[in-house]
């Protein structure tokens, strides 16, 4: 499992902050497969423009 450290615009941490927590709850982890399923949007999307 890697581990990438970033910097994110506050408001957007905060926003996303509130709807992982909405969607999963106050679970461990719930963060980390928030942004797993949107690093795997963001590829699909990307991959698929280079067609």
């Amino acid at each position: 499992m890697g581990v990438i450290n970033v910097s994110v615009d506050d408001e957007v941490e905060k926003k996303f902050r509130e709807l992982v927590e909405k969607k999963y709850g106050k679970i461990r982890g719930a963060l980390g497969v928030a942004v797993t399923e949107a690093m795997k949007l963001w590829i699909k999307k990307v991959e698929s423009e280079e067609k």
